[in-house]
């Protein structure tokens, strides 16, 4: 088997003091850095908002970050604006080793629907591409990791899995916005009985 580490979106506006702050988001990077040299490919998921992305709430009158209204029949949270295209927040982590990184897929870009999963947009409308980079690079078996668990990491995830790869979650390289209670967890779980292995990193010390 081919094995490809997928990271989703460990960008700076998902890091403490950043727009959309994922708790402790950051120590995933030195988990990303320690395990990128052990795989063949390493591939790079990056959230890629047009500034009047219709995900924020900024541009529903009379709505706040959190709360959820529905964008063309789809069911949107509406979240603080974040990652917008060429800004400082959409680079990914300053502690990142990007030299890593081979590939790069962006995602949300058509403002009128938001992308979650690093592979379709919410609506499974268009895909990013990823399926087929993964095809080209041969990929059988995709080890994920970053940002967050019960957002984008869970529908990728999924996704990957619907695409018929062997998926294995690093659990503890990824964390969760937990806007309730419990986020994080059911998405581990919803992971797992999808048919996702889940393993620690250290797990992986002798990978490749």
């Amino acid at each position: 088997m081919t094995d490809t580490l997928l990271l989703v979106d460990i960008q700076n506006d998902f890091l403490p003091g950043g727009a959309l702050a994922v708790a402790a988001g950051d120590t995933v990077v030195p988990i990303a850095n320690r395990l990128m040299p052990l795989f063949p490919r390493v591939v790079a998921s990056q959230d890629w908002h047009p500034a009047d992305h219709l995900s924020f709430a900024e541009q529903h009158a009379g709505f706040e970050p959190f709360q959820v209204t529905e964008v063309d029949d789809l069911e949107q949270i509406l979240w603080p604006p974040h990652c917008v295209q060429n800004s400082a927040g959409a680079g990914f982590a300053s502690a990142l080793e990007v030299a890593h990184i081979d590939h790069v897929v962006r995602k949300g870009e058509n403002r009128r629907i938001d992308s979650y999963s690093a592979f379709y947009d919410n609506d499974h409308r268009q895909d990013t591409g990823l399926t087929g980079l993964l095809h080209r690079l041969g990929t059988s078996r995709l080890f994920v990791m970053g940002l967050a668990a019960d957002v984008c990491v869970k529908f990728t995830v999924m996704d990957a899995l619907a695409e018929g790869f062997a998926v294995t979650l690093i659990v503890d390289g990824t964390r969760g916005v937990n806007m309730h209670e419990g986020d994080t967890k059911a998405a581990i779980h919803a992971m797992r009985a999808a048919g996702a292995e889940c393993v620690a990193s250290g797990a992986l010390a002798a990978h490749g």
